[in-house]
């Protein structure tokens, strides 16, 4: 049994500020305009509640981090497609974002939950997958601040309520197939008259579901390599676990094998774990992994989701956000057969019980070398302000300082702390400083640019790969780095967090440290490639075959 103690407010239980990194708030200041529409104030239905995503990506090429969001919609707008649409953003390069939806031809009008991006005709160019309410839509990026609408000739449109997707390289072929995690089995077009509302605490009418709806089968398509997807779901075994309310999605070799597997986060339902036969298939070992339910064997509300190496010890661990009155779960990978759930001994469980998480990522926000996590926070019900629930409809997003595998709630500026109702985040440099930053989209408000003020105050190494015989990104690509007597592990990967992506380079916190002793590479189709005596605060270009590059971080390593 988890035990744990007394509640406290995020804010309450930080530690006291020690000369560290702050997080401020640039979203004007950047040029960033766009603002969230989804549903109306007081979320009568489940569609209503759910929020957006957004993406850190070089869609340019240009060696600096540029900006998708993606929007929602109201059910007037939607039935006519005249909402607001998504939001793609260009960096200047000096720490603003001009506007450039209606030139590139992304600013998709239905109704939007997540993003993924993947180069999947491996053209040097990053796609966009975009999930929706309805059918999703692909765009194919042709160049010169030009994409394409390709939905139909890929074959990826479906017709659910969607939520996250991946772009991962399941069967190790060179390009890049995608996962769509669908919610639940919601009809817009027939609503009735009147709201059915169901209790909540207090006594409280609130929107109904997902209990007692019908779960939305997920998805997987295999990239055939000319342009098309096949649908694969029932042929890969992935079919098995369709009954559940997925939400969140994250790949990641787990058990070291050397191919991609695929945990699902799922809401009020068992989550998936599915473990890569390499043989084309997939099989569902969450429970004998033990992460369908928590330590306590309690089903919970899985929303967003990430994997990390928060132990140093060479494999990647969990942790899932979920409810009000849940807890987040932090599982500890067991040399890659078993987790265990030690969000208690991890500090992480008082800290977050009171509140609702979706967005997350491991990442050094300080640049010490140990993985860090964030978690944005914000509720479902609007109604929860009207009686005395234990909780509110807005909340404090929260950081988490690793403290040597245990976790600390810190405070990091007035920008952190702002109480919105929080959604999907993405983490990258975008200002190329040397410290990781976010962004977060907020329910039916202006989103959150928070620029990490202070981090690069400690030494870094980032590390771009680019693959030749497996995917350009090198997604899936195993890196190790030795320093000072110790080892950090990453893998590359956009997915996770919630409905969203986030920057491919991958960033290692060094502290005080000068110069790497090695790096280690293993790429997706098992081979390899090191390079010792690595002088730190740079970046290391890595092509695969082809040797290796340092630069300094914000040159264009195209």
């Amino acid at each position: 049994m988890r035990v744990f103690p007394l509640f406290c407010a995020a804010l309450l239980c930080a530690l006291p500020l020690r000369a560290q990194p702050q997080f401020s708030d640039q979203t004007a200041a950047a040029g960033i305009t766009y603002r969230n529409v989804f549903g109306g104030p007081e979320k009568h239905y489940i569609l209503e509640s759910h929020g957006s995503g957004a993406a850190f990506f070089d869609h340019d090429s240009d060696g600096d981090l540029d900006l998708y969001i993606v929007n929602g919609a109201t059910f007037a707008t939607y039935r006519d497609r005249s909402g607001p649409g998504n939001a793609l953003y260009r960096n200047r390069g000096d720490g603003t974002f001009v506007e450039i939806t209606q030139e590139a031809g992304v600013g998709d009008a239905g109704w939007g939950g997540g993003v993924a991006v993947g180069d999947i005709d491996n053209d040097n160019r990053p796609d966009l997958y975009v999930t929706n309410y309805g059918a999703n839509v692909l765009y194919r990026n042709r160049g010169g601040d030009r994409f394409a609408d390709a939905t139909q000739a890929a074959g990826v449109g479906g017709d659910q309520y969607s939520a996250s997707a991946a772009f991962f390289d399941y069967d190790r072929d060179g390009d890049l197939d995608l996962y769509v995690a669908n919610y639940v089995v919601f009809d817009a077009e027939h609503l009735p008259a009147t709201p059915k509302l169901c209790t909540f605490f207090s006594g409280l009418q609130v929107y109904c579901g997902p209990k007692g709806l019908v779960g939305a089968p997920d998805v997987l398509y295999r990239n055939e390599g000319d342009g098309a997807f096949t649908d694969v779901t029932q042929a890969s075994g992935v079919a098995a676990a369709n009954r559940y309310y997925g939400l969140g999605v994250v790949p990641v070799d787990y058990d070291s094998d050397g191919d991609s597997d695929l945990f699902v986060a799922n809401d009020e339902t068992p989550n998936v774990l599915f473990q890569n036969q390499s043989d084309g298939t997939f099989q569902d070992v969450a429970l004998i992994a033990g992460v369908a339910y928590n330590g306590d064997g309690d089903v919970e509300a899985g929303m967003g989701v990430d994997f990390g190496d928060y132990d140093d010890d060479g494999d990647p661990d969990l942790y899932v956000t979920h409810f009000f009155t849940e807890t987040n779960t932090l599982y500890r990978n067991e040399g890659g057969a078993r987790f265990s759930d030690v969000t208690t001994t991890a500090g992480l469980a008082a800290a977050t019980v009171e509140m609702l998480g979706w967005g997350t990522h491991f990442f050094d926000y300080d640049n010490d070398g140990r993985l860090d996590l964030f978690v944005a926070n914000g509720h479902v019900y609007p109604q929860v302000d009207q009686a005395e629930t234990g909780t509110t409809y807005r909340q404090p997003n929260q950081l988490f300082r690793n403290e040597g595998g245990r976790f600390a709630p810190v405070s990091a500026g007035l920008g952190l702390a702002q109480a919105k109702v929080s959604r999907g985040t993405s983490f990258g440099d975008y200002d190329d400083d040397g410290d990781i930053d976010l962004f977060v989209v907020e329910l039916n408000d202006a989103p959150t640019l928070l620029r990490n003020d202070g981090g690069n105050a400690s030494n870094y190494l980032v590390l771009q790969v680019f693959g030749r015989e497996d995917n350009r990104d090198g997604i899936g690509t195993r890196i190790s780095l030795q320093a000072a007597g110790k080892r950090q592990w990453r893998t590359v990967n956009g997915a996770g967090s919630y409905l969203s992506h986030s920057d491919l380079r991958v960033h290692f916190g060094l502290g005080a440290t000068q110069a790497i002793n090695r790096v280690e590479i293993t790429y997706p189709n098992g081979s390899t490639y090191a390079i010792e005596n690595v002088p730190a605060n740079k970046l290391l270009v890595v092509r695969q075959g082809q040797g290796h590059a340092l630069l300094e971080l914000g040159a264009n390593p195209f």
